[in-house]
């Protein structure tokens, strides 16, 4: 899987560009935001996304890992394929998309251009609590504990929403703090054991 591109950009459109790498030249479907920050000629970093079908390959790429990983998780949302995918990335940053789910604003969501009322209904509906990862939070979440959010990602995959798994591993966190146990020397699986006992997954 093509994952990266660093390379000389050698054409540019609102919605494709060429990157030479190594000699070869590789077209990359991107959004006009995208477009917007290249210059031809000049070197580029894209984080891309390889969609592969019977009869085609297409490259995605964007300008930093977590709009790439936005796009990747907008298509497990049933009915929205890769090119819908793009125009919600061309509509919204990851935070915009976060917070329009979050605030469940439809109207900000059924503009993109060929997702429609019943899209971002859907959209909502299975992305709502998956998203938070991508939100404005990220800032904050830099600076936690390798631990935290490997067993945040956990209780996420789980069902919990995100406000649920913050709460139950708050908790967990004074019971270890009361006993006076360190919690990054436990076990993931001790934690999450532990958690699973404490939080409940919101109905």
């Amino acid at each position: 899987m093509i994952s990266l591109l660093n390379g000389v950009v050698r054409s540019i459109q609102t919605d494709k560009a060429v990157i030479e790498v190594g000699g070869v030249g590789l077209s990359v479907s991107i959004t006009h935001h995208t477009s917007a920050q290249l210059n031809l000629g000049a070197p580029a970093q894209l984080f891309t996304s390889l969609v592969v079908r019977e009869d085609s390959l297409t490259l995605f790429g964007f300008l930093d890992e977590e709009s790439r990983s936005t796009f990747e998780l907008v298509q497990t949302v049933s009915g929205i394929g890769p090119k819908v995918a793009l125009a919600i990335m061309g509509a919204h940053s990851p935070q915009s998309l976060a917070l329009a789910i979050t605030q469940e604003d439809i109207k900000g969501i059924e503009k993109v251009p060929g997702i429609g009322r019943k899209g971002a209904q859907r959209l909502i509906l299975e992305l709502k609590g998956k998203i938070s990862d991508f939100g404005t939070s990220d800032h904050e979440r830099t600076h936690q504990p390798v631990w935290r959010e490997q067993l945040t990602s956990a209780l996420v995959s789980l069902g919990f929403t995100a406000k649920d798994s913050d709460a139950a591993i708050n908790k967990v966190l004074a019971e270890y703090s009361e006993e006076g146990v360190d919690p990054s020397s436990s076990d993931l699986s001790d934690l999450l054991k532990r958690t699973l006992q404490t939080g409940r997954r919101s109905s």
